[in-house]
């Protein structure tokens, strides 16, 4: 049986990814709340260890997990590498004497442990001693509300405090002020006020290169003259074709033949890549994973649904978050590209499509919204079984391209 995986960032004070809170179901019915969370996350635990998969979800760094007041008095934590995660004790637990001694025990067996969604009561007090990080959700309870209890929580040098559902600049920028550590939340992957970036205008071999890329068919001799003429980009190329993530019997040494040797397919796909991450490049680097990661996701849902649309899907995918990326809107930015009318209507409308349907299923199983990516998928008939795998390689075929 499948285990559904998503992930959020967790980010430091200079923007840069340490974690990922790990959001697993065991079936799309988890979401109701008859569901028993001790089960599902038994389930969960049982089935992976995370099936040895959670260092190629978190890219190896640590991985928060939910756990729920059964779950921790019965020691479930302890199946899992106290190396790689940390228990967080969910809202929904009661500071009893029992879950007390429950924490303490995995304290002392050198697990990390997190308070989720906190909201002060002095039962909770006790643990403090046992916590490494305090989770507020600064939705449900404001800065201003939270900036009391801080003073007290900060005289304790070891606790961090994360604030979450952090969803603009602002309440980014004052929860820095008030002096949280970590930050969660929308905001990171949604347009930010900032200088703009004016890629017409500043890249021109870069614009130059992906408006010939989005050419049916495309021109190897003005793509290998454009690289030609951008030390940077051409180092990014020669280091691409020979970092192995492609099969070669010999090193290629030249532009035109690293080029050719791509191909349409390999050479329009990287050109894109390279670009979502020089334009992304004064934001933080998990706006451009995003990006990558959901074009694969994308094309594995075409390729499986209708594999004729699978190379519109990738861009559609790698070009959803231009907006966040440029500070401009959408319409803006596509205006300036010559994109198929089946991507920009996606990107742009909320009339129902193909494409629609492929990039909202991504963006409900990004948010861990099981029921509302079953629906999604359900409307281009793909098996909502598949997804969990699909993105797994998402997130390993992303991790290839980093360094390139």
């Amino acid at each position: 049986m499948e285990v559904y995986t998503a992930r959020q960032a967790i980010l430091n004070r200079k923007e840069h990814v340490v974690a990922y809170e790990l959001l697993y179901r065991d079936s799309p019915e988890n979401i109701f709340p008859n569901i028993d969370p001790h089960e599902a996350t038994a389930k969960v635990v049982m089935q992976t260890h995370l099936n040895q998969g959670i260092a190629p979800i978190t890219d190896n760094k640590p991985a928060l997990i939910n756990f729920g007041e059964q779950s921790i008095i019965e020691g479930l934590p302890l199946l899992l590498p106290k190396s790689q995660v940390m228990i967080e004790v969910l809202e929904t637990v009661t500071p009893s004497e029992q879950v007390y001694q429950a924490c303490k025990a995995l304290y002392h067996q050198g697990y990390h442990l997190a308070l989720d969604d906190f909201i002060y009561d002095p039962k909770w007090a006790r643990f403090f001693n046992l916590v490494k990080m305090i989770k507020f959700d600064i939705q449900t309870t404001s800065l201003e509300k939270i900036a009391p209890l801080l003073t007290q929580l900060k005289a304790r040098k070891k606790l961090k405090l994360l604030a979450e559902k952090v969803e603009t600049k602002e309440e980014f920028e004052e929860a820095k002020r008030l002096g949280f550590h970590y930050f969660q939340g929308y905001y990171f992957c949604k347009p930010q006020m900032g200088s703009s970036y004016d890629l017409e205008t500043n890249q021109p071999v870069l614009l130059s290169l992906i408006q010939e890329s989005l050419k049916t068919p495309i021109n190897i001799n003005k793509i290998a003259a454009y690289f030609e003429h951008d030390s940077a980009l051409s180092y990014k190329l020669l280091k691409f074709t020979n970092s192995g993530i492609l099969p070669i019997t010999q090193q290629i040494d030249s532009i035109k033949k690293a080029v050719v040797y791509l191909g349409d397919l390999q050479i329009k796909k990287l050109i894109l890549l390279m670009a979502t991450g020089i334009i992304a490049s004064n934001k933080p680097k998990e706006l451009t994973r995003i990006a990558i990661i959901r074009a694969r996701f994308c094309e594995l849902i075409a390729q499986k649904a209708f594999p004729a649309q699978s190379e519109a899907c990738f861009i559609m995918g790698l070009f959803s978050l231009l907006d966040a990326m440029l500070d401009k809107p959408m319409e803006v930015v596509l205006e300036n590209l010559s994109i198929v009318d089946d991507v920009t209507e996606a990107l742009l409308s909320s009339k129902p499509s193909l494409l629609k349907y492929v990039l909202n299923t991504v963006k409900e199983y990004e948010k861990g919204s099981w029921f509302k990516t079953k629906s999604q998928a359900d409307m281009i008939n793909v098996d909502y079984e598949l997804l969990a795998g699909f993105y797994k390689q998402s997130v390993i075929w992303a991790n290839k391209y980093d360094h390139c």
